[in-house]
């Protein structure tokens, strides 16, 4: 069972323009800045919006295709949406809200039914419950029981803990990873929390400005962004421009007035040099990419260091470079000042 999207769709001077596929039983991540089109997406996944052109299809059943002029509704097309606020009906209490999205059944298996799903997402005593006496976890938990209450053949999660406390959040996230790791179908989590993809979602799709990356890992994401908007996304926090050095294998950094070693090979349309900032190490004299910062700044975590350090052989005006050490590490440290910093070739990125 596999989702395949195709679609393209203008709102005004934004264009949408994806083309992604989600294999059976695969949770995959939509990863994007806000406005860049992720939660438009799943609305024409859903059959909610109505893409201009392209194709949508779930294990090998036509959902929209604009060459054909097929545009199945929402209810026909076995999707399950979790809206960010939850959509609950307000009139209806818990178990009402689950049992009308039960197919064709006799009372008393509905009732069976009802009972099952409530009891699946730890809802045994909510059932008499009306949307409004819930806490938000609770209703996102009656949410899902009511998606799943239609047996879809593939979920959309659109910012599935966006309203919740980070507590909270925890907790619902190890909740429904237990739910997806028993759904056998396609799972489509929006997000723009790089953590909470990593930890959810071993596949991904960035969007930027409507437009779709390919599909890839996200260990891949992380190792080889490729872009600076995806960098970004990824949780990278140093940037600077980059030029071709003077031999192979070397990279010249004009704002910090550093040459480097870089186990990347150049690109056609690389600009920028990405480095996170938890490769920036203290180094040994004779290290590989080694040079000297003054500290400028620091910022204290509960269990890590932020420092903005400044090469000394950087222009005015050079943005900073940010490096990430334990407490205890940079605790460790002999000079807090000047501190002869390295980072190795494989971590340089080379960024278009």
């Amino acid at each position: 069972m596999a989702l395949t999207v195709r679609i393209q769709k203008h709102y005004g001077d934004f264009l949408l323009d994806v083309d992604f596929t989600a294999e059976d039983g695969q949770v995959l991540a939509l990863l994007g800045a806000s406005g860049c089109g992720k939660s438009v997406t799943l609305k024409c996944i859903a059959g909610i919006d109505k893409p201009d052109r392209g194709r949508i299809e779930l294990d090998g059943r036509v959902l929209f295709d604009s060459g054909a002029g097929i545009n199945l509704p929402p209810q026909a097309r076995q999707v399950g949406l979790l809206f960010q606020n939850y959509a609950l009906f307000p009139h209806m209490t818990v178990a009402r809200n689950v049992a009308v999205c039960l197919g064709p059944m006799d009372k008393r298996r509905r009732q069976a039914r009802t009972v099952e799903l409530l009891a699946l997402l730890h809802l045994e005593d909510q059932g008499p419950l009306y949307p409004r006496q819930l806490s938000g976890g609770q209703q996102q938990r009656a949410a899902l029981a009511r998606i799943l209450a239609s047996e879809p053949r593939a979920l959309l999660l659109d910012e599935p803990f966006s309203a919740l406390d980070s507590f909270l959040k925890w907790q619902l996230e190890q909740e429904l990873r237990e739910v997806l790791d028993r759904f056998p179908g396609p799972v489509i989590w929006v997000t723009h929390d790089r953590g909470e993809a990593f930890r959810n979602c071993p596949r991904v799709c960035v969007l930027e400005a409507g437009a779709s990356a390919p599909v890839t890992t996200m260990a891949a994401l992380m190792a080889n962004p490729g872009t600076v908007s995806a960098a970004r996304l990824s949780g990278c926090k140093n940037y600077a421009t980059l030029r071709p050095g003077p031999a192979p294998g070397l990279v010249a950094v004009p704002e910090w007035g550093l040459t480097l070693q870089a186990s990347a090979p150049w690109r056609e349309g690389v600009s920028t040099l990405g480095i996170r900032a938890d490769r920036v190490r203290p180094a040994e004299a004779g290290a590989a990419n080694a040079f000297p910062c003054r500290v400028v700044r620091v910022t204290e975590d509960l269990s890590t260091v932020l420092a903005a350090l400044r090469p000394e052989t950087a222009s005015p005006g050079a943005p900073p470079l940010w490096m990430k050490l334990p407490k205890d590490a940079w605790a460790a440290l002999p000079d807090r000042a000047l501190l002869l910093t390295a980072v190795r070739p494989e971590d340089l990125m080379l960024l278009k």
